[in-house]
């Protein structure tokens, strides 16, 4: 989730703004939080079987949320750094569609899981993908950036692009989607940008619990993806859970190379692997569910749990990678002479 108080590289634990912190140990639990929601709906669906026209509006309050920790600031970077993200646009919107698209013919899925793993290719940036950057000591305020603007055209890029790579598998009624995507997406960023604008100081107080609010939201969502096709989940986990990992694995590395290949430097290529290989999974189900059918949501709701897990994992590798190289970069330099200490 982006948030102007994320720094460029982590402090200890116990030197972070209360929001830092907050953020941090939500990415740590939100897989276990996503995974447990996902246990549930596929043990007993039952009781939520009928809860999925909520969805739109439990992402809508993670929309919000997001809306909540922009402010101008966050705009303005793009302008000063208008090849970088751009780069991180172009990336994002390539090879995560064109990865879906790929596995989704090479493993000769059925048409409803084809199009839902498209769908998750085609949606935006994930909302936790600037944490996981912050936690990698990646370029954070490229993440935001990238994260930021590829929400905000959510509505002209992923309806269209969903049509183009989907419509051999599915019907799209790409106009629909616009609209649910304006209203779910778009709109309420833009509510909580404004409300943040209004009441600065008081949702500066709020900051720490967004985290929660968001990892407990998208939780739920998942749930109710879950528990809506419980039966089809168990007859296709193998192949679901094999897209999924393909997908997102090959994201974050495709999206690390863009970002080396185009000499941005190690803590912009960091980035870019979670900005290309993290995606908003809470939107694609929503979608999934509105315009196909609860099968088509399964890619996005095994994604939501997976890429978090990955995420984090990669993140701490990256991390600790980046202590390693401090720490030999330290051991292999002169002694300081007195002058030099004094």
């Amino acid at each position: 989730m982006p948030t102007e108080q994320l720094s460029q590289r982590p402090a200890p634990t116990g030197d972070l703004p209360a929001s830092d912190r907050a953020a941090r140990r939500a990415v740590t639990v939100f897989p276990l939080l996503v995974i447990a929601a996902g246990a549930v709906g596929l043990l007993w669906p039952a009781p939520f079987t009928g809860w999925a026209p909520t969805v739109p509006w439990l992402l809508g309050v993670v929309m919000f949320s997001m809306g909540l920790t922009l402010t101008p600031p966050d705009f303005t970077a793009v302008a000063k750094r208008p090849w970088a993200v751009g780069l991180g646009l172009v990336a994002h919107y390539v090879i995560m569609p064109g990865l879906g698209w790929l596995i989704a013919t090479a493993l000769h899925l059925p048409p409803q899981l084809a199009a839902g793993v498209i769908l998750v290719g085609c949606a935006p940036s994930g909302t936790a993908s600037n944490v996981v950057t912050y936690l990698a000591r990646g370029d954070v305020a490229l993440s935001v950036s990238v994260a930021t603007v590829s929400t905000v055209l959510a509505p002209l890029i992923t309806p269209p692009l969903t049509l183009l790579l989907a419509g051999q598998f599915l019907d799209v009624d790409a106009g629909v989607m616009v609209t649910d995507i304006l209203k779910t997406v778009l709109l309420p960023v833009l509510g909580g940008l404004l409300v943040r604008l209004v009441a600065g100081r008081r949702i500066d107080r709020a900051l720490p619990t967004l985290p929660w609010l968001s990892a407990l939201t998208i939780a739920v969502i998942v749930l109710i993806v879950v528990s809506g096709s419980a039966a089809r989940i168990k007859d296709a986990a193998a192949l679901v859970i094999l897209a999924v990992i393909l997908h997102n694995g090959l994201g974050l590395t495709l999206g690390y190379a863009a970002g080396r290949l185009a000499r941005l430097g190690k803590p912009a290529g960091r980035a870019m692997a979670f900005e290309v290989g993290m995606q908003n999974s809470g939107l694609a189900a929503s979608l999934a569910t509105a315009h196909f059918s609860p099968a088509a949501a399964l890619p996005a709701a095994v994604f939501s749990v997976w890429h978090n897990i990955s995420g984090a994992a990669v993140a701490a590798w990256m991390a600790r990678s980046e202590r390693s190289g401090a720490r030999q970069d330290r051991q292999g330099q002169a002694p300081p002479t007195h002058a030099a200490a004094d």
